[in-house]
């Protein structure tokens, strides 16, 4: 079944059918400001956090509800629909859409009973605020009245958990009033009278709201129960079928926002207008929405050339061409596109993780940073530094490093107090080991030498260059062997589900350390450091013939050995007895000989690889896993348990790779084909 197409020319994935199997969804904004749209309005906003900071509701793993949702009503005959399909949800063969999904904004076209209509999402560039951009036009052969309504279901607390689940105090902090031309909710509104800078229970007056610029507003409602009515829901909300919200506020209850404009249309007129969302205090929410009501249409598709204009922009920093035009089109747009929003949000903010996550994984972060070096090196840097300052001055990262992180002055996982507030129990054996590729790819890429020397803070006291802040992390493994002398397991290498126990130890973690030995080396070299080169050099060998002796398993590289003594990853294990990390970092490293490399690709593609790309491990546990395999409770081929992890394990990420391009395919993802054109 075909549901759209990708639409090069203008960047777009243009859906063309809107019952989807699933929601298919775009983001929108930056890191001040962000928004998930479904292909049917469905979705959630936030400021900075989506776990502290979040403006929409909406339910996870449900109906795809609630979103940003425009109602249309013929005031004549009564009908409704929406300017999305759902929430409605009108008859496909009467009812004609078409939804757009481009980078950083979305448009749906929608036409029914002779009305057209099309509605535009997006952030403005540089801005903390939303706009849904409305033009309804007539093009049948009469005048028509047709009521158009915004809804927007606010949040009753910022924090997305205390909204969900403690009623008992979120139902009791929230109102919402009209103002003009725009809804105002207020959580902790009985704090209104505290001076500029007061709070109670480090708390103040949190300000939301919904506005309509370009038309006047006929009616308001700020209560959700009102809008919908009880026994109601989205798709036959009382408010719309009434044709007349009820124009009062909500007190303790459920709040939302609701606006109604009727529009008169003669044949073929159209009228622009524009809902306008936020988190902002009163006189600029007043300020936002005066902006856009004078010239609606022009403020409008200015800022929408400008959004398009700075995206295509960075994504024309580097183009392929190549006989398939589908890879072509994931390159050159949606896997670039996608490598800076993981790279904004760090992967917290999504239809599945629902952005609880409050601050940046380490390992996340530096990985994702990999992805937009080439595209905006900048903002590459000014991430890098931000998580060097999150390593400790020991050498290891920070597992969770806050949205308020302040560099010099943070609690670390030997702290109780840090263990208490994000939930990470220890330091994780991997994570400052990612710096050395990042570090190294935006080095090569940008030829900036004298980065290395920069100084930077640590996560908790004392600072250094860039080159202290690696060697102290080869320390920190150094200081954290196993008994056979490989790096030790810790918490957990980069599968949270493996646990080999602090004394177990990772051979991917011990190729980690290898490579990034090979990189250090040549940092220290530009620095004419040649009493640590040789440190390197001497450690390094020796690690590598301890990796070639305990590791290699015939024609694969086992996993790793638990802290009891057992080999995680034999040939010989009735489970699990296959894993791709280890083969694709031995070829990462530069560790695995020629003769390595072959066998363990061979058995990752005869083994892992499948046509939606290569699954972790095989087979996956079930009645043999380990006491650390937690894995295995997850069902078979899902998630850790052998599912696909292929774009954060080094494999192709087309996941199509013939066995002849394994090898280049990982290198080049590595930078160690810098420059090579074959």
């Amino acid at each position: 079944m075909k549901y759209g197409y990708f639409d090069d020319k203008k960047r777009e994935y243009v859906i063309t059918r809107p019952d989807t199997p699933a929601p298919w969804v775009n983001y929108l904004g930056d890191p001040e400001y962000g928004a998930i749209v479904s292909n049917n309005a469905g979705g959630y906003s936030f400021v900075k956090s989506g776990a502290n900071g979040r403006i929409l509701r909406y339910v996870f793993n449900q109906f795809d509800e609630p979103g940003r949702y425009i109602y249309l009503r013929d005031n004549e005959t009564k009908d409704f629909w929406s300017a999305s399909w759902q929430p409605v949800g009108k008859d496909l063969e009467k009812y004609k859409s078409e939804c757009h999904h481009g980078t950083a904004y979305t448009r749906m076209m929608a036409d029914y009973s002779g009305i057209h209509s099309e509605v535009r999402y997006y952030v403005p560039l540089g801005q903390s605020y939303e706009v849904w951009s409305l033009c309804v036009e007539n093009c049948s052969d009469k005048e028509r009245e047709i009521n158009v309504t915004g809804y927007a279901e606010f949040t009753n607390n910022s924090n997305y958990e205390q909204d969900q689940v403690n009623l008992q105090y979120s139902q009791y902090i929230t109102k919402t009033v009209f103002r003009g031309n725009r809804v105002r909710q207020m959580i902790h509104a009985n704090l209104d009278r505290l001076d500029e800078g007061e709070k109670v229970d480090n708390k103040d007056v949190t300000n939301r709201f919904l506005g309509l610029a370009g038309v006047p507003v006929d009616s308001w409602c700020g209560e959700k129960e009102a809008f919908l009515g009880r026994y109601h829901g989205y798709g036959n909300p009382v408010g719309v079928i009434d044709g007349k919200l009820n124009c009062e506020g909500n007190y303790n209850e459920n709040s939302c926002g609701a606006l109604t404009a009727v529009l008169k249309l003669a044949p073929g007129e159209k009228k622009e207008m524009a809902f306008l969302v936020g988190m902002k205090k009163n006189d600029e929410a007043e300020a936002i929405v005066a902006r856009y009501d004078q010239n609606c249409q022009q403020v409008c598709e200015r800022e929408l050339e400008e959004l398009i204009s700075y995206w295509h922009g960075q994504l024309s920093h580097f183009q392929i061409k190549t006989p398939s035009n589908e890879f072509n089109t994931m390159i050159n747009t949606w896997n670039a596109y996608n490598c800076f929003m993981t790279f904004i949000w760090s992967r917290a903010a999504s239809f599945t993780y629902c952005g609880l996550r409050n601050g940046y994984g380490y390992r996340d972060t530096v990985q994702d940073i990999q992805g937009v070096i080439h595209l905006a090196p900048e903002m590459a840097a000014d991430k890098i530094r931000f998580m060097l300052s999150a390593q400790v001055d020991n050498g290891g990262g920070l597992p969770l490093v806050k949205f308020t992180h302040n560099p010099g002055h943070e609690d670390t996982p030997d702290d109780a107090s840090y263990v208490q507030e994000t939930g990470h129990p220890a330091y994780r054996a991997d994570d400052a080991l990612w710096l050395f590729p990042t570090v190294y790819k935006y080095v090569s890429e940008t030829g900036n030498v004298d980065f290395i020397d920069e100084v930077i803070p640590f996560a908790n006291k004392d600072e250094g260059t860039v080159y202290e802040h690696l060697k102290r992390a080869i320390q920190f493994s150094m200081e954290h062997l196993g008994k056979h002398g490989m790096p030790a397991g810790l918490y957990a290498d980069w599968n949270d589900c493996l646990r080999l126990g602090k004394d177990g130890e990772s051979t991917f973690v011990a190729l980690q350390f290898y490579y990034a030995m090979t990189i250090l080396k040549e940092f220290a070299a530009y620095e004419k450091d040649e009493e640590y080169i040789s440190y390197l050099e001497k450690s390094q060998e020796e690690l590598g013939k301890l990796i070639e002796k305990l590791c290699w398993n015939e024609d694969r590289f086992i996993r790793g050995f638990t802290e009891a003594g057992e080999i995680i990853g034999q040939r010989t294990d009735p489970e699990a007895n296959m894993w791709l990390n280890p083969q694709s970092w031995a070829v990462i490293s530069g560790l695995a000989t020629k003769e390595q490399s072959e066998l363990a690709l061979e058995q990752v593609y005869k083994r892992l690889n499948t046509e939606y790309g290569a699954i972790l491990m095989d087979p996956p546990y079930h009645a043999h896993a380990f006491d650390g395999a937690l894995a295995v409770i997850y069902n078979a081929g899902t998630k850790e348990n052998a599912g696909n992890f292929f774009s954060v394990t080094g494999m192709d990420h087309s996941g199509r790779s013939i066995n002849g391009t394994w090898r280049k395919s990982i290198w080049l993802l590595y930078g160690k084909c810098s420059g090579c054109t074959e």
